[in-house]
């Protein structure tokens, strides 16, 4: 009996192991590799990076607090979105509606336009208020709240924190009503027939299970929420994308600057995307 494998099966077995290769992965690989030798070899490159390095920091603070917001917010309304109370579904429904519907950079104008001009007319009046009826000092907090000269004026990075935190929060609300739901009904029932509150009920056995299910999409949005965060750069704030354009602006390098603005959310959006797939694949062991 012949154990030589026959030159069609090993031609077969190569055929599916070039098949299996993420030539997608290798691909970009090859160009980042490619872009990197021109950054460490290129001086326009180099002066592009120096100038676009500190704009990391401030991507990457903005979505991080941004998203911690949105996922509290988001947490919130979703519960909000399963309750029986008719006030509290009434008005998260209404919130995740109207965030929903809004484009993000409309919502971003909207936020660091008008509703916090709006706010900090309100509170400010408020606080002149209660000095006016002798429960506060005329030069409180809440009355100077918006006056440039008393350095009390809301920054536009804050503005554009609180726009995505509102935008993605009605996005992670509906991630979080849909693992809530998804958890059956049974598991409530039993928990409160052994004594356990509503509350309870929901703190030790339906949000674990629930958040477990929600992890993975939760790391896709906050991956969505880092390339969005690109449009803070229309209110001014020195992201990544608003310091590509001053420095394209400036030196007419458009070619080289975007191709940097481009390499750097690539970079850690693709990273982002791999350590949400090791959590899938984490979290389907487990199970």
């Amino acid at each position: 009996m012949n154990n030589k494998a026959s030159p069609q099966s090993a031609q077969g077995r190569f055929t599916d192991t070039l098949s299996d290769l993420p030539w997608w992965l290798l691909i970009l690989v090859l160009a980042a590799a490619i872009l990197v030798y021109n950054f460490a070899t290129d001086e326009t490159y180099s002066a592009v990076w120096n100038f676009l390095k500190s704009g990391i920091i401030v991507t990457i603070r903005v979505t991080l607090i941004a998203y911690a917001f949105a996922a509290t917010i988001g947490l919130l309304t979703g519960l909000a979105r399963v309750s029986s109370n008719v006030i509290l579904y009434n008005i998260a429904t209404l919130y995740v509606n109207i965030m929903r519907g809004l484009p993000i950079l409309v919502n971003l104008l909207y936020v660091a336009f008008v509703f916090i001009p709006g706010m900090l007319i309100l509170i400010n009046g408020f606080g002149t208020f209660l000095s006016d009826i002798g429960l506060l000092q005329p030069e409180n907090t809440l009355a100077l709240l918006g006056n440039r000269r008393a350095g009390l004026e809301v920054g536009f990075e804050i503005r554009a924190i609180i726009a995505l935190a509102l935008s993605y929060g009605a996005f992670e609300s509906e991630i979080f009503r849909a693992g809530i739901e998804s958890i059956g009904r049974g598991q409530m029932e039993a928990a409160r027939s052994v004594g356990m509150s509503y509350f309870q009920a929901m703190r030790y056995i339906i949000l674990p299970q629930a958040i477990r299910r929600v992890l993975p999409p939760l790391g896709n949005d906050f991956i969505a929420m880092l390339k969005e965060s690109s449009l803070v750069s229309a209110l001014g704030v020195q992201d990544i994308t608003q310091l590509g354009r001053l420095y394209a602006a400036s030196s007419f390098e458009y070619l080289k600057t975007y191709n940097m603005v481009a390499f750097m959310y690539l970079f850690m959006t693709i990273l982002l995307s791999m350590g949400v797939k090791a959590m899938e694949m984490r979290l389907k062991t487990d199970d």
